[in-house]
């Protein structure tokens, strides 16, 4: 059998910032196993019955564990298969592509190692800092801030330009080490999402430039230390200028027309389908919107009713949902009480859309994880300086059923107290809309979206009452299948057999701008 496995870097980001190597080796690709940084447009490129896989670690979800990569990739290539190993960046870089192919040596598979951009190189680029300069920097030196004690810092302290992959987590004790050897007024810019449409970029010294980021976790960033930093400045303006103009030929947001054409069934909340519905028909799409969930109150209010009564108790509010907000401000309402009650205790949120629906109430989240997603909340709450989570004590109104544990599971293996206390319940709606049925049943339809798993669920129970599941999935067979985030899609393959495109970004933007790549992938 002639397999062939091919570790290839997959760049910072689009299309756009693929090797030409790589782009070609995707479009033929029988398998791809792809780290979970990788943008998924990139996985589009392969043809229909490949076979894709997500391997990587990222916001505290469960992942594949290393051995069982090598094992993959060994046993994919004895098969005769042509496998991608997709890493984001360069694999040579902390891309761990050394124990994976010994493990193809061992089994005496056919490997090659394909380069990619690497952020330690773009990041800086994008942010107008030129790594070298003849009178600022003669040298530059890549690490990762992920063990800092491994590290000769005393060394180190006289490299002109340093740049610090996986940093921010640590970056308390990263910038005690820094000071060290270097002055505390040493320039330091963070990059923040590289070459995306969102790229943030921080710049200030070593003494001051914890105070000038934002709560939260800054992952995934790029860190850049030295005296190059001051021509952020005086480049970014013409960098920006440039990164602006990139980003108006690949995204999709800015293409009016992209989704012309198109007709998309939208599975949401009844009477929460408007704000989705305006994003897709702003870019041309016909919208068909489908009710797969009906918000109701939980069995009984008298845990959420006491927990209210007590509000002073808890340190912290959390909220996942809209429809938890609404639900928890609804009750509050109830008992006599507004957004004052919440004084002395500060609230975290996951998703924009969450911290839109807060702001009604005038509240402005004190946490926001980077990842739209719950799991990511740990990680968030761990990266506040000086913040234990040991018996602190938690507030989480949430669904009554179906909801995940791992984050009240996690939360509580960290010390903190959490009473997790039903606020609202979702159920499935009584009947199909028949609007939506026939758009199904004719097969009109180019991509259905999904915003949470029951909306998957409830999808496939509102059609198993009207027809066998044999013929409805006949007729969705060629429709492409659009998933918010992670738990989604695995939802979507436990139910569906597959998934066609996921937001990159856990919102509702996030996910219309992944319905417009899988139709245009290559788009300029």
């Amino acid at each position: 059998m002639n397999g062939k496995v091919f570790i290839v870097g997959a760049g910072i980001g689009s299309v756009e910032f693929l090797t030409v190597r790589a782009r070609d080796l995707i479009c033929v690709a029988e398998v791809i196993i792809s780290d979970a940084l990788v943008d998924r447009t990139l996985l589009e490129l392969a043809p229909a019955n490949c076979d894709r896989i997500i391997a990587g670690k990222r916001g505290g979800q469960e992942s594949i564990k290393q051995a069982e990569i090598n094992q993959m990739l060994v046993e994919y290539c004895l098969q005769g298969k042509r496998v991608v190993r997709l890493k984001s960046g360069d694999p040579w870089i902390f891309g761990r592509s050394l124990p994976e192919i010994l493990a193809l040596q061992a089994a005496n598979c056919k490997w090659e190692v394909v380069a990619g951009i690497s952020s330690a190189i773009a990041a800086p680029m994008l942010a107008g800092i030129p790594l070298t300069e003849v009178e600022a920097s003669s040298c530059f030196a890549v690490m990762t801030g992920h063990d800092l004690d491994r590290l000769p810092w005393e060394a180190i302290a006289q490299i002109p330009t340093l740049v610090i992959l996986m940093g921010t987590n640590n970056l308390a004790s990263l910038l005690e080490k820094l000071q060290a050897g270097k002055s505390a007024d040493t320039k330091i810019a963070i990059v923040r999402w590289c070459g995306r449409s969102d790229q943030q970029v921080w710049t200030g010294t070593l003494k001051d430039i914890k105070s000038k980021l934002p709560k939260g976790s800054l992952s995934p960033s790029v860190i850049i230390i030295g005296e190059v930093v001051k021509f952020h400045e005086q480049l970014s303006h013409q960098g920006d200028q440039s990164l602006e103009n990139f980003v108006q030929r690949i995204d999709l947001k800015k293409d009016k027309l992209a989704l012309q054409g198109k007709t998309i069934l939208v599975t949401r909340a009844a009477g929460q389908a408007s704000q989705f519905t305006d994003l897709l028909t702003s870019q041309g799409a016909k919208v068909i919107e489908m009710p797969t969930l009906a918000i109701l109150p939980p069995r009984s209010w008298q845990m959420l009713d006491q927990a209210i009564a007590n509000l002073s108790s808890y340190d912290w509010l959390i909220l996942t949902s809209a429809n938890a907000v609404e639900s928890f401000f609804g009750r509050l309402r109830e008992s006599g009480q507004d957004s004052r009650a919440l004084h002395s205790l500060k609230v975290a949120v996951v998703g924009r859309k969450t911290a839109e629906v807060l702001a009604n109430y005038g509240i402005l989240p004190d946490l926001v994880p980077t990842d739209f997603v719950a799991d990511a909340l740990v990680d968030a709450f761990l990266a506040i300086p000086n913040h234990v989570l040991t018996d602190t004590k938690m507030l989480f109104p949430r669904v009554e059923s179906g909801g995940r544990e791992i984050l009240v599971e996690q939360l509580q293996q960290h010390g903190a107290i959490i009473d997790a206390i039903a606020a609202y319940e979702s159920g499935c709606p009584e009947a199909i809309d028949p609007v939506a049925l026939a758009a199904i049943q004719n097969q009109s339809l180019d991509a259905i979206a999904f915003a949470s798993s029951k909306t998957v669920k409830h999808f496939c129970q509102l059609l198993d009452r009207v027809e066998s599941q044999e013929t409805w999935r006949s007729w969705i067979a060629k429709v492409k299948i659009a998933s918010i985030g992670p738990q989604t899609t695995k939802t979507c393959h436990e139910l569906l057999g597959r998934v066609d495109c996921e937001a990159l970004e856990y919102t509702l933007e996030g996910l219309a701008e992944a319905i417009g790549k899988s139709f245009y992938p290559q788009i300029k």
